[in-house]
């Protein structure tokens, strides 16, 4: 089982509004993502190519929309 303890937000997370977001947690092998409101929960965990999948195409659906505008 993979143990989770390099928790981090995103660097665009500041003051205010910052502490609503989304944390990450990673190992080799797996990505764990937590709402920084609850740390106590247990963290959705996925393995990392699967985030690494998701996040490019998050990237890409915004690149795209940005050509629409």
């Amino acid at each position: 089982m993979d143990t989770f303890d390099n928790w981090r937000k995103s660097s665009y997370s500041g003051e205010g509004d910052g502490n609503n977001c989304v944390e990450i947690a990673t190992t080799p092998t797996h990505t764990a993502i937590r709402d920084s409101k609850s740390p106590a929960r247990t963290p959705l965990t996925v393995r990392a190519g699967a985030f690494v999948t998701f996040i490019g195409a998050l990237i890409a659906d915004r690149l795209t929309a940005a050509d629409v505008r």
